[in-house]
């Protein structure tokens, strides 16, 4: 398949398999997420607490801002850590993220190099509070958790942050995955849209297939230089089946996992997106349409986690 043909946006669209954002909305996310379970997923907070209720690995919590006098604690909180992440808890798209990694001459040191004061970084929390970052804008609060320190099969491929694995999960079957690496466009960050790479990954055996930076097909990561094919997810089927068990944790059934590696922990489960992005299409120069229709005909999902991820496989192979 020529990668001109697959990004044409018109007649192409249903012959490729790609599912539109209409499609998604109207077929996927309103037949299948009802609408009472959005906040398991659009709060991270509970996301994280829900998940550990039922033994689904998380970065570690640290502390929980909820209103602007606990920022004047900020030093007594932050003092047992040097390494840490302040994210909203209502927050998408990466929107709102500080990574913090180290100490020097009294201040917080972000990824980039670029020094905080204690000051300053109560003041991006109480933005946070004011619900800066927050989806419509409403008041949040401000999550303080571990910083993943990423598995060094990434080291050569990633730009200072932590890469992820988003995976669409739909009915509980995993369906399709991708790598994020973070860059140094997307200051660090593993989302797409702030200039990430998306590298597609091959269901049955966890190898990474084909990277996709915006819209231009890569083989090395524009930063390093190396290639970004081939590479071998560890502990891929523990991935898979962690992705799968995510549809009963948030009663949704066309959702985005989001699973970090860790190089100590393992994979920990970062967030679930009810309307995760399209473009995990490009990065696999495959459309979701096909195996979102296979899995529609299976009239019964098993309670087996390892027989969905049989499953998936099988339908891999098959679209």
């Amino acid at each position: 398949m020529a990668w001109n043909s697959f990004l044409q946006p018109s007649r192409n669209l249903r012959k490729l398999g790609l599912l539109g954002m209409n499609q998604r909305n109207g077929d996927y996310v309103l037949r299948y997420n009802p609408r009472k379970f959005y906040p398991l997923v659009d709060d991270k907070l509970r996301t994280k607490k829900l998940a550990q209720s039922v033994g689904i690995a998380v970065p570690e919590l640290y502390a929980v801002i909820e209103a602007e006098y606990q920022i004047a604690k900020l030093p007594a909180l932050l003092e047992a850590y040097d390494d840490f992440v302040v994210k909203p808890a209502h927050g998408s798209g990466g929107e709102g993220i500080l990574i913090i990694k180290g100490r020097r001459n009294g201040c917080f040191r972000k990824l980039n190099g670029t020094l905080l004061s204690c000051a300053e970084v109560g003041y991006h929390i109480s933005n946070i509070l004011s619900g800066m970052y927050s989806l419509g804008g409403q008041p949040d609060v401000a999550l303080i958790e571990y910083r993943v320190d990423f598995d060094p099969v990434f080291d050569q491929v990633s730009y200072q942050g932590v890469p992820d694995i988003r995976t669409i999960v739909f009915r509980g079957i995993p369906v399709m995955s991708m790598l994020r690496l973070p860059t140094r466009q997307s200051d660090g960050k593993a989302n797409l849209h702030q200039g990430a790479i998306g590298v597609g990954i091959d269901l049955v055996n966890g190898l990474t297939t084909c990277g996709v930076w915006h819209e231009d097909l890569i083989e090395a990561h524009p930063d390093s230089g190396y290639s970004i094919n081939g590479l071998a997810i560890p502990g891929w089927e523990n991935i898979m089946q962690l992705s799968a068990g995510c549809r009963e944790l948030v009663s949704l059934g066309y959702i985005g996992v989001d699973i970090v590696l860790d190089s100590r922990l393992g994979p920990l489960m970062l967030e679930i997106n009810a309307r995760p992005g399209l473009s995990i299409q490009l990065a696999n120069k495959k459309g979701l349409l096909p195996r979102l229709q296979a899995v529609e005909k299976i009239k019964t999902i098993p309670a087996s986690l390892v027989e969905r991820v049989v499953l998936a496989k099988q339908i891999y192979r098959q679209c």
